[in-house]
């Protein structure tokens, strides 16, 4: 049972940003296979590149992202698009920005493994693990400015074994910095599965080293990440330090678009599935009288409505004039 109040205005907004993202999603695997086919060539196509998508894993974005301010910091991950809805960007700039249009966040040179965004104060890239250090200066920053503005580094269960984990943890619990840690352990570190990389069962357990809370969250569902993330984010603001938040949850797609998936069970998908964490919230608006049908059909339609609007302007904007290249970069 959610012990932390949630008012009917954040509940629809947690709703109607998780099918922004799913839907954003959803039609960035149809564009990104575009003239991929028959044959996959990853160069072609009007989205050249890598692409890793978060459909299934909204809960982790949304429920953490409801309790930050817009001057909160996030360093995301590889696979970002989830976090940058969550946290506000502005949805035609990264739609362009992914197509690799001028109108783009970096007009079209970063891609969508390196969204950046002063608006947002969002960033993320394609090493793994990096964002972490990135969080910790932030939250550095903000501590020696006397703000009470957190920072948070999402990152997955594989990039719990990197350096710059401990490291990160062991300053900020150190420094007593106002950073929550995010491990979004969709069970998969690209193919390897989190008993044959990690020695515990649960990252969370590893806080203790560094003396600080660690909170498992074992359910796919936006409201009870929501919850752990509003304690992790209010004790930062007080003062108190970092947190360690692991939540399990659930990746749709493959690691990346044109992953063949041959380490995956066949059924592994459809069982995740069945248990889609939107409909799991849509259900708890409908029963606790937070909202009716046609407040989620509303959202819903809202949603789609921006994420066709993002697409049609990062398709309708123009690619960057060959000068492009000589600009935004050092030289002597």
């Amino acid at each position: 049972m959610l012990g932390m109040a949630v008012d009917r205005t954040t509940l629809l907004t947690m709703y109607r940003d998780m099918w922004t993202i799913r839907l954003f999603e959803d039609a960035m695997a149809a564009a990104y296979l575009e003239g991929k086919q028959p044959v996959f060539n990853i160069a072609a196509g009007p989205v050249p590149g890598e692409m890793h998508l978060a459909a299934g894993q909204e809960p982790v974005a949304v429920g953490v992202c409801a309790h930050l301010r817009r001057e909160d910091a996030v360093a995301g991950t590889h696979r970002p698009h989830h976090f940058a809805i969550a946290k506000g960007m502005d949805l035609r700039r990264m739609a362009a920005e992914i197509f690799g249009k001028v109108t783009g966040l970096g007009r079209g040179k970063g891609g969508h493994m390196h969204l950046f965004d002063p608006e947002t104060h969002f960033g993320c890239g394609g090493i793994v693990g990096a964002g972490i250090p990135h969080a910790v200066g932030a939250a550095l920053a903000f501590k020696k400015q006397g703000r009470d503005n957190v920072a948070v580094a999402f990152f997955g269960d594989g990039a719990a074994n990197q350096g710059a984990f401990h490291e990160g943890l062991n300053l900020a619990a150190l420094w007593k910095l106002p950073v929550i840690f995010v491990v979004e352990d969709n069970a998969w570190a690209i193919s390897v599965p989190k008993a044959k990389s990690t020695a515990i069962a649960s990252n969370a357990d590893r806080a203790a080293a560094y003396g600080i809370p660690g909170v498992y969250v074992g359910e796919n569902d936006a409201l009870a990440v929501y919850e752990a993330a509003g304690e992790a984010v209010a004790r930062a603001r007080r003062g108190e330090g970092p947190t360690l938040l692991e939540v399990k949850t659930d990746r749709y797609y493959g690691h990346f678009q044109g992953d063949p998936e041959v380490y995956r069970p066949k059924d592994e998908v459809p069982r995740l599935k069945a248990n889609d964490p939107i409909d799991r919230l849509g259900r708890r608006i409908l029963e606790t009288g937070a909202g009716t049908q046609a407040d989620l059909d509303a959202a819903r339609e809202e949603a789609r409505a921006k994420v066709d609007d993002a697409f049609r302007f990062a398709r309708e904007s123009p690619y960057p004039s060959p000068e492009e290249a000589l600009m935004h970069v050092f030289a002597e």
